[in-house]
């Protein structure tokens, strides 16, 4: 098998520092950080002068196909520390039949599909990088809370790299993904709460026992991975972006990387000034960004009894929640919740009529969609991209079966 250059490369380093994203104080690179000062996340900061000396899209073109060809973008220095589950580029597929349905033209709703990356899910992106940094950092132990996908993307790259990996999940996780956590290694524990309630046990277990706090947002890398997102779309659109991004949206890593990585193409020169409309998607069992947002709130209070079948977007408070806030507002976007019943009749649909399954949280994506098509807001002609944030196979589905007696008459034209 052929070496890939992309994980063996020299490493050119172009971070510059570490800024906090509320107050913008700076932090030196090259330590271990968790949350600022402010208690608010740290965002990653790179001589983009320098990368657009060193590479161009043309000599990106030429690398193999998957995440770390960004590289120069990454905060990685030694190519050493990186683990890898090959991280592939995920592809954008056309739901033209959902679309026509709702009077859309061809090509126009699109979904970039991320249950193609190792472990099933967009986490994969966050976590490599989260573990290969603290790998390049000196941590050995790592703990988190999850609502399952990121928990096994965690166990997946910590046992990679040799890491003890300590994972709370609420007791109504999906089963698969808590059983593939423990597959991994990890050691997965059951809580009888809600995410932000692991996360309490995450925080006192750290101060204890010496565990590095992987949670969202909670370490400055998490970000770095999901920006890979937005990079690669942009690439795959031709260096001209879609006119509305609707993204499922629990702690946000992703809607806060990409907008990240949109800011940091322009100022490289690669994208122009016109940027998408960016949605965060959640449910209305939980929908504290939606309620911030309608009441022109910066951050938003936690939410309270918290439910919704997509477990992936049940997050009541997120630490990133004005960063959300911001790339939504400042990109002209909306936060919207769609009902438990919306996001299923979508999951259905797309899986009926283009073939293509989707997770409970893509189908939130589409269900907003939907409705914001209904409104006018996504006019005719306007693209839209859709994030699956992981294969609809980690999750239950109804059996829809039927049973034959093979010793029995059967009629076939009943069939």
């Amino acid at each position: 098998m052929p070496v890939n250059e992309n994980l063996t490369a020299d490493r050119p380093s172009f971070v510059t520092h570490l800024e906090c994203g509320l107050t913008g104080e700076r932090y030196e690179a090259d330590r271990l950080h968790g949350l600022s000062a402010a208690g608010r996340p740290l965002l990653v900061r790179y001589d983009l002068a320098g990368v657009g000396a060193a590479i161009d899209p043309a000599a990106l073109a030429a690398r193999p196909r998957d995440l770390w060809r960004w590289r120069e973008l990454l905060p990685v220095r030694r190519a050493e520390s990186i683990v890898s589950l090959g991280e592939i580029d995920t592809p954008i597929i056309p739901l033209d039949q959902v679309g026509a349905a709702a009077g859309a033209a061809p090509g126009t709703l699109l979904v970039k599909d991320e249950g193609r990356l190792p472990t099933g899910s967009f986490k994969a992106r966050g976590l490599v990088m989260a573990i290969s940094m603290a790998r390049e950092l000196g941590v050995t132990a790592i703990a988190m809370p999850t609502n399952g996908n990121a928990g096994a993307a965690a166990a997946a790259y910590a046992a990679q790299a040799g890491m003890e990996a300590i994972i709370f999940c609420p007791d109504d996780t999906p089963e698969i993904n808590v059983r593939e956590i423990a597959a991994q290694g990890a050691r997965v524990y059951r809580v009888n709460g809600l995410i932000d309630d692991c996360g309490k046990l995450v925080r006192e277990g750290a101060a204890t026992q010496g565990w590095f706090d992987l949670s969202t947002l909670k370490e400055p890398y998490r970000i770095e991975g999901k920006k890979t997102m937005g990079l690669e779309l942009a690439e795959q659109f031709g260096w001209h972006l879609p006119d509305v991004i609707f993204y499922p949206t629990g702690g946000g890593t992703g809607l806060i990387g990409m907008w990240k990585a949109f800011a940091e193409l322009q100022a490289l020169g690669w994208i122009g000034e016109k940027l998408p409309r960016m949605v965060a998607v959640q449910a209305e069992g939980c929908a504290p960004m939606v309620r911030a947002w309608e009441q022109g709130e910066r951050h938003a209070t936690r939410w309270e009894d918290a439910h919704t079948i997509a477990a992936g977007i049940r997050v009541p408070q997120a630490v990133g929640d004005f960063l959300i806030l911001d790339a939504v507002r400042e990109s002209g976007g909306r936060a919207m919740a769609v009902s438990d019943a919306a996001l299923a009749q979508a999951v259905d649909d797309a899986a009926r009529t283009d073939g293509l399954l989707l997770c409970p949280e893509g189908g939130a994506t589409l269900a907003a969609w939907r409705q914001a098509r209904a409104e006018g807001w996504v006019k005719d002609g306007e693209t839209a991209l859709l994030f699956n944030c992981a294969t609809g196979l980690k999750y239950p589905l109804p059996d829809q079966s039927r049973t034959l007696d093979r010793h029995a008459a059967i009629d076939f034209a009943s069939l």
